[in-house]
């Protein structure tokens, strides 16, 4: 029988993806969209008419009940969220409610409609979740240190999800995914500013880049591998969790030197702190400075993601991803 999957945030990186990667398994797809006087559909053009699209909202309990009842999913992946880490300093309170308290919504719209035994739930976690790292790299096992609102209101995400597995018996679980990447990117994202920003500088229509914590390291890998993992959480036997990383880092100094590399201008690296510049190798010409800006109140400094478990359990390919899939999206 073919098998109903309803995902929210269906227009976002990870939701087109996976929208993708269902209809070819042979799922029906639902997805939620917020209203809005324009259309944000762009990543789902391509499928829009394959796909059957729902207003809603996540602070929205009342209507998430609504399409439940209506769509009675097989599987729920709940991709929606506020999920810029700056921006939620700016909106820690729809922040909260968004990424936090609209994850219990889901569940109890599942619980209410009598799903809770034969619809299985993904919650999109995060490796923010780690925050002022207690250990490295970081595992299922490693206690949480979450540094912003955004990832306080995931952890509020993550144990509800815990909880309404141990209480009610539900298929729910938490995929803590590393960061990850593609020419979906959103633009404010720092590895599509500096991916576009550096085919700009190469076409003459900007002369250098500005951004915030070089030294900032993150474990990046592809989005479109990392859906697939999303899928493969809720075809095991029992629910469980699982960090989905590549076990390799990267800092966004190094994001910047490969890119200008792939463009054929080197950059070297002088100064330190905020006085720290990109300098073209040949001409001398300053490409990156560093602006206060950018910096957020409080910084993660380090993120590395150790997914021996998911490679056991699941068949992860491990360290088979490398930074180098972010540089196909410098285009000059």
């Amino acid at each position: 029988m073919r098998k109903t999957a309803l995902i929210t945030g269906i227009t976002g990186q990870d939701g087109s993806y996976l929208a993708e990667f269902l209809l070819e398994k042979g799922y029906c797809v639902h997805g939620i969209i917020r209203r809005s006087s324009s259309f944000n559909t762009a990543r789902i053009d391509h499928i829009f008419d394959k796909v059957n699209l729902h207003y809603g909202d996540l602070v929205d309990s009342s209507n998430l009940a609504s399409i439940m009842a209506k769509v009675k999913p097989d599987e729920v992946y709940n991709l929606a969220a506020q999920s810029h880490v700056k921006v939620s300093f700016e909106e820690p309170e729809y922040t909260a409610q968004a990424d936090g308290v609209g994850t219990l919504r889901l569940l109890e719209a599942i619980r209410t409609v009598g799903l809770e035994k034969t619809t299985r739930f993904y919650q999109a976690s995060t490796s923010e979740l780690y925050g002022m790292v207690q250990e490295v790299p970081q595992k299922e096992t490693t206690p949480f240190y979450p540094r912003s609102p955004y990832a306080v209101a995931k952890l509020y995400a993550y144990w509800i999800v815990v909880n309404y597995r141990e209480a009610y018996e539900m298929f729910a679980v938490n995929g803590i995914l590393f960061n990850h990447e593609s020419p979906r990117r959103g633009g404010t994202f720092v590895t599509k500013k500096v991916t576009a920003n550096v085919a700009q500088v190469m076409a003459g229509t900007r002369d250098r880049i500005l951004l915030g914590n070089l030294d900032s390291k993150r474990d990046w890998g592809h989005a479109k591998d990392y859906v697939r993992m999303m899928w493969m959480m809720l075809q095991v036997e029992k629910p469980d969790d699982f960090v989905v990383a590549t076990n390799k880092q990267y800092s966004v100094r190094d994001l910047v030197t490969l890119c200008f590399e792939m463009v054929g201008r080197p950059v070297i690296w002088r100064g330190t702190g905020l006085e720290e510049e990109g300098v073209d190798e040949k001409s001398g010409q300053v490409l990156v400075q560093v602006s206060p800006k950018y910096f957020r109140p409080t910084e993660v400094e380090t993120l590395l993601g150790d997914p021996k478990k998911a490679s056991e359990k699941l068949g992860w390919p491990l360290g088979r991803l490398r930074v180098e899939c972010l540089g196909f999206r410098v285009r000059v």
